[in-house]
């Protein structure tokens, strides 16, 4: 099955949520896709903005270090609440050989915390670096970054989503799902950013960016 079509699964489930739920997440979302304004994220040809990140470990990873071994595949997720990036983290987890195969390092980014994140990598089996973003510093240097409002608070509070215990403050800002490929270079070559996180990129439509480099 498709990663679209999983995800469209999800999105026909939440369909039969009780009101109180959905009303404010879908609010929440057509809000943000009316506003959000994808030329002000990083575009291909810019430099990636250099980072160091803590893996779920807690060890400072560099973009230096990961760009010495070859390409790069940065894909921000919101958290590990989101059935939606679980989704599109087990995908590209599907096709990590054939990505490692093209000698490129594929890296899981959310301002989750450490603690958090190795967490989401063994419910995922995940085999390929979840780094923090603590704060969305660098979905902010990228333009990719959603505040959602006040009211999707209650909503997460009845799901049992504890923003301080896992992301380390209490906003409910997250990055905006994308997908950045950028060249041994330093230099972003494939940008995917989409304003409805119910929607995502095709892991094989990016192993094809990388066939192109």
């Amino acid at each position: 099955m498709s990663l679209t079509a999983q995800l469209d699964a999800v999105t026909a489930n939440f369909q039969n949520a009780p009101a109180e739920i959905t009303g404010p997440i879908i609010k929440a979302k057509t809000d943000f896709i009316a506003t959000f304004d994808p030329t002000k994220a990083i575009q291909p040809g810019s430099p990636l903005p250099p980072f160091t990140l803590p893996n779920a470990s807690g060890i400072p990873i560099s973009s230096a270090t990961l760009l010495s071994h070859g390409p790069l595949l940065l894909t921000f997720y919101r958290g590990s609440w989101c059935p939606y990036c679980n989704i599109a983290l087990r995908a590209l987890q599907a096709q990590l050989p054939a990505l490692q195969r093209k000698s490129t390092t594929l890296v899981a980014i959310s301002p989750e915390l450490p603690d958090t994140s190795l967490s989401t990598v063994e419910k995922n089996e995940l085999q390929f670096p979840v780094l923090s973003d603590v704060g969305n510093k660098l979905a902010r240097e990228l333009g990719i970054v959603f505040e959602q409002p006040e009211e999707m608070r209650a909503v997460f509070d009845g799901f049992g989503h504890d923003f301080m215990r896992r992301n380390g403050d209490e906003s409910l800002v997250v990055p905006v799902p994308a997908v950045v490929l950028v060249g041994k270079d330093g230099v972003v070559r494939n940008v995917f950013v989409e304003a409805d996180y119910t929607k995502r990129l095709e892991p094989e439509v990016a192993a094809g960016w990388i066939d192109a480099l």
